[in-house]
């Protein structure tokens, strides 16, 4: 365990293609519930993909009908699940401006950016929202969220892709180390199923474009594996000094051990096994622990032929076969910048439970995997410490290191 000081998680919200809350969704988890789902919507149709892992619930039911106008659905989701992990926290009374939040997203308010540009086209300026600009700014959520808790010890929005999530985690271990806060409200969270962003990935072959069974379309690892399925969610922690927790007698799931943050510097949308190899270890390192130490990998793992291979190889490298490895994401879809912050969550829920979910769709794991990939059942034990790996566009490497209570 680092020197630096214990950051321990008090608190977990979420809101996932699985269900409206982090219990509901990690049930699903454990169920091997898929969220994924033909586009059903008349926008889907003439699309090269037909499936998605939209949200299981609406957010406007969750949400009061005048807050929500102001809201982007990435922003609305934001909410929910940091109201969510505030509440499951104990609502922790703490100095205004020793509360910091953290929220990342990968594309921010696009479908207000989208919508409104329609809008404009269509009808002219005098027709546009006067909330536009705060609906479609990814540092809103962070902001909404902030207003919301009254925290003054900084807003801040990693965008940096599908790591997002976990690097705003990152951040929120960093300020509390560093004794700029005493408790962070971090996680990541994503609202852009849309005709456009769906063509684009489609366009760079990134997603899969099997329309038929989409219960079976993302499977991370697998030999017949043909790119992932687009998700939208929110997941939210609370971080805490471990000093401030266990003075107010707080709930604790686990602690945030160690965190590392590289760039490959090497190409825009490739994965790099180096990079990889590079965050993994240096977490480790972050956390004082050797990779003996790792029981449970969550596997970033989003069911693409290229993507899957980098990372097995770049886990195989810094930490061995020996980890028993779960991929959510055959569940959930790839819900981009909130996605770090759901796999966390799985992660430290793994170790309280002594259960690491099973990969769903893991018929036959691709010969060139040489890594434990739960498949079939969900694989039960003891475990002191999880590594949560995201990577995203940009060349964006994130490893969490998360221990048990």
């Amino acid at each position: 365990m680092s020197d630096l000081g214990e950051v321990l998680v008090t608190g977990l919200g979420a809101i996932t293609p699985l269900g409206a809350d982090a219990a509901t969704t990690w049930a699903g988890m454990l169920d091997g519930t898929s969220g994924v789902g033909l586009i059903e919507e008349e926008w889907g149709a003439g699309l090269p993909v037909r499936v998605a892992a939209g949200l299981s619930v609406d957010p406007l039911s969750l949400l009061d009908r005048v807050e929500a106008r102001k809201l982007d659905r990435c922003e609305q989701l934001a909410m929910i699940s940091s109201r969510e992990a505030w509440r499951d926290a104990g609502t922790p009374e703490v100095a205004p401006e020793r509360l910091a939040v953290v929220i990342g997203t990968g594309t921010g308010g696009v479908l207000t950016t989208l919508s409104q540009d329609d809008t404009f086209e269509k009808s002219g300026a005098r027709r546009l929202s006067p909330f536009a600009v705060p609906m479609l700014m990814p540092n809103g959520p962070a902001a909404w969220v902030s207003m919301e808790l009254g925290a003054q010890g900084g807003a801040r929005t990693p965008v940096s892709a599908c790591a997002s999530g976990a690097e705003a985690i990152a951040m929120g271990l960093d300020l509390i180390r560093a004794g700029r806060a005493d408790v962070v409200v971090a996680g990541g969270t994503e609202a852009c199923l849309h005709p456009f962003t769906i063509a684009a990935f489609a366009q760079m072959k990134a997603l899969s474009t099997q329309d038929h069974d989409p219960e079976s379309v993302s499977r991370p690892f697998d030999r017949d594996r043909s790119g992932f399925v687009m998700g939208e969610g929110a997941g939210v922690v609370v971080l805490e000094r471990a000093e401030f927790a266990r003075a107010r007698g707080a709930r604790v799931y686990g602690s945030v051990a160690g965190a590392a943050v590289t760039s490959s510097a090497d190409h825009i949308t490739a994965s790099d096994v180096a990079g990889q190899v590079r965050a993994i270890e240096s977490a480790l390192r972050d956390a004082q622990l050797g990779p003996s130490d790792i029981g449970v990998v969550h596997a970033h793992a989003t069911s693409t032929p290229s993507g899957d291979l980098a990372e097995a190889e770049a886990v195989a490298k810094a930490i061995g076969t020996h980890p028993v490895v779960t991929a959510t994401k055959s569940m959930t879809g790839h819900m981009l910048g909130a996605s770090g912050a759901v796999g966390a969550i799985a992660a430290l829920l793994a170790l309280r439970d002594g259960v690491v979910p099973a990969t769903r769709n893991l018929d036959h794991l691709d010969p060139a995997v040489r890594l434990d990939v739960a498949a079939g059942e969900n694989r039960t034990g003891s475990w002191d410490a999880a590594l949560a790996n995201s990577f995203g566009f940009g060349g964006h490497n994130v490893s969490l290191v998360l221990g048990r209570a």
